[in-house]
């Protein structure tokens, strides 16, 4: 079953952040992710929206996602997300 990643981010450090982008296509191609959008303007029907971008990407089983984001390539990157915004994420299942 494929599982989906959303991440909502409010970048603050946008310097701290190119050190992430940098790297994740390159990392993120080793593990069977597909990006289905990534969108710096989302529309807000509902409720608050302190966000500047939101990424969703398919894996296609839990596994993969696994292999993918606690893998040693994709950690040694993702503090540099983390130290330049704030960052809500989830996983979910679906079809």
């Amino acid at each position: 079953m494929s599982v989906y990643f959303i991440a909502h981010i409010g970048i603050n450090d946008l310097a701290e952040y190119e050190k992430y982008l940098e790297r994740c296509d390159e990392v993120f191609a080793c593990y069977g992710g597909e990006y289905l959008a990534v969108d710096e303007n989302p529309v807000v029907l509902e409720g608050d929206w302190p966000y500047t971008k939101t990424v969703l990407i398919r894996f296609p089983d839990k596994e993969k996602f696994y292999h993918w984001y606690e893998s040693p390539e994709y950690q040694s990157i993702l503090k540099h997300r983390l130290k330049a915004a704030k960052c809500d994420t989830v996983l979910i299942e679906g079809k």
